[in-house]
């Protein structure tokens, strides 16, 4: 059973339509029990890292999938904002800590280092170097395109498992796959079909 957790940020319906192209029936909800029910968690977003964590915590949803995939081995999905706030701490509007299932931490793109052409946020596509094409990564070229929009990025802080990442200025976590918890920084619901591989790679773990 494949769940999109429903937290009342993002673009969710592009993420189902994306999985029901692929042939899956996902089930949105906010139901901590489904939640720990399910074989696969996507968790998608749009927004403020701050206000995503209260969202998530106001309806009690943090308990719920850390214990899915801490204590049940559920994979887990971080898509965008989804994928920042798998991680430790985000430094926006003073700085909130994440659900935690991985150490590392998100930043805001420090406009002091970009070219100036280089704008803030991030948008459009960009090449995502992968470590190496197996698991969520394969059937990708070791160089592919994905769609991203954001203005803060996760740091690469010797995160292990399989890696990608982009080159913004500076080079960031742009997407990975540990033993349970997965993320993409880019939109692959907006991805054509690298998006579409991504995905049928993660429900295929």
């Amino acid at each position: 059973m494949v769940v999109v957790v429903d937290y009342g940020m993002g673009n969710v319906y592009s993420v189902l339509s994306a999985l029901r192209y692929l042939g899956c029936d996902p089930i949105l909800t906010n139901n901590t029990q489904k939640i720990l029910e399910a074989s696969h968690l996507v968790l998608p977003g749009v927004g403020s890292f701050k206000k995503g964590m209260q969202s998530i915590r106001e309806r009690g949803l943090d308990k719920a999938i850390t214990k899915a995939v801490n204590e049940r081995g559920v994979k887990i999905l971080g898509i965008c904002l989804g994928m920042q706030l798998l991680g430790s701490f985000g430094d926006e509007d003073g700085g909130t800590e994440g659900l935690n299932l991985i150490p590392n931490k998100v930043r805001l793109f420090d406009s002091q280092t970009l070219d100036p052409e280089m704008k803030i946020p991030h948008v459009g596509f960009n090449s995502v170097r992968t470590s190496e094409q197996e698991g969520l990564f394969k059937g990708l070229p070791s160089n592919a395109d994905f769609y991203f929009t954001h203005s803060y990025r996760m740091l690469n802080e010797g995160l292990e498992g399989r890696l990608g990442k982009c080159n913004y200025g500076v080079d960031f976590l742009a997407a990975f796959e540990t033993e349970k918890v997965c993320g993409a920084q880019f939109h692959p619901e907006k991805s054509q079909t690298n998006g579409l591989i991504l995905l049928k790679n993660f429900l295929s773990l």
